[in-house]
């Protein structure tokens, strides 16, 4: 599983083309099919791989390893492999991932006013 490539989406080079620049490369660090969902999970807390799965609901294995890789280089998730047998590894918001607190919770509340019944 640690030979995941990420790959690297960014539709500029520099955010400095237009006022709405900032907004894209926010979007490009927390845009994914899960990474919302990670972010919100994580920000209750230190999380298991097996434990923030479950959380998630119908993802892969391989999908969420490739999120949660994204969000480590991006900086938002921090990723901690401890040296035991079966191995282990938690799952924690840096700092830059808990400044979006107050982002995923704006998210929620607009969906729960705007969601399709």
């Amino acid at each position: 599983m640690d030979t995941v490539k990420l790959i690297s989406a960014k539709r500029f080079d520099s955010y400095e083309c237009s006022e709405g620049c900032p907004v894209e490369a926010a979007l490009e660090q927390i845009a994914g099919k899960w990474k919302g969902l990670i972010i919100f999970h994580l920000m209750a807390g230190t999380l298991r791989f097996n434990e923030l799965a479950r959380r998630v609901g119908n993802v892969t294995q391989r999908s969420l390893t490739k999120q949660l890789r994204e969000l480590e280089a991006d900086g938002i998730v921090h990723r901690k492999v401890f040296a035991v047998v079966p191995p282990r590894v938690d799952y924690s918001l840096t700092e830059k991932g808990r400044s979006l607190h107050a982002v995923i919770d704006a998210l929620g509340a607009w969906g729960a006013e705007f969601r399709r019944r």
